[in-house]
């Protein structure tokens, strides 16, 4: 059974600093692409960043330069580095995963349940 549990939310000052975690289980990272996604409040979800099976990674022109995808193999763990953080990156953060190259379509197969990013 795949899951993907998600830690590191939490409130933080604008130009503040967060690092999101992803631990998953029943499988390995080395073999899925992953991605960060996000919903603001009475926004849809966007995809924020991706980083495929061969480690390249993509990012939302919204958060280029500020945040950063990465994942540990050994630890089956994805990790968002997020920088410079402004109000309107609020939003409840999503891990996913997939066998197939998603990009930031929605359909990942494995999300995971979220976690609480505040930026005051």
């Amino acid at each position: 059974h795949v899951q993907l549990v998600e830690s590191g939310g939490g409130s933080v000052q604008a130009g503040g600093s967060l690092k999101l975690s992803c631990a998953s289980s029943g499988w390995t990272y080395a073999m899925y692409c992953t991605g960060w996604f996000r919903q603001a409040p009475g926004k849809e979800r966007e995809g924020i960043a991706v980083i495929d099976r061969n480690g390249v990674t993509t990012y939302a022109d919204s958060v280029n330069g500020r945040f950063t995808i990465s994942k540990d193999n050994a630890k089956n763990t994805l990790y968002l580095q997020m920088n410079s953080l402004k109000p309107e990156d609020t939003a409840i953060y999503y891990c996913a995963a997939d066998i197939r190259p998603l990009g930031f379509r929605q359909t990942y197969g494995y999300w995971g349940q979220g976690t609480q990013v505040t930026v005051s």
